[in-house]
């Protein structure tokens, strides 16, 4: 599991997004993968993508790493930020707007805007 715990940790601190998901960003393999993805594609947010279907280790070492149960785990600048749910909660009620502005994470403001009209 070392090994599982040094790649998380050397991907998380060397990107400033990452998602950990089932599938890449461009082909999501489940759909609540699918959502965050989508959102996060939609807001213009440049991340990388893990997919923990390729590598058994990583799938499982995730979870230990972050003491959460399920995938997708986003990270924003290598702090465990939450699953599809809260992601979802925060894209809804601006917090994910003010994560990303916080850190100096550049994304789109007006599609973020049009997430929360097309949901409010």
């Amino acid at each position: 599991m070392t090994d599982a715990n040094t790649q998380i940790k050397e991907t998380i601190t060397s990107n400033d997004v990452v998602l950990f998901m089932k599938g890449t960003k461009e082909m999501p393999q489940c759909g609540f993968s699918s959502r965050v993805a989508g959102v996060l594609n939609y807001m213009g947010v440049d991340f990388s993508d893990v997919n923990v279907l390729s590598d058994e280790g990583i799938r499982q070492g995730i979870k230990d790493f972050s003491d959460w149960p399920t995938i997708p785990q986003l990270y924003v600048k290598g702090e465990f930020v939450g699953g599809c749910d809260i992601i979802t909660e925060m894209t809804l009620s601006g917090e994910l707007d003010t994560l990303l502005e916080e850190n100096g994470v550049t994304f789109d403001k007006d599609a973020a805007d049009k997430i929360r009209e097309a949901n409010g």
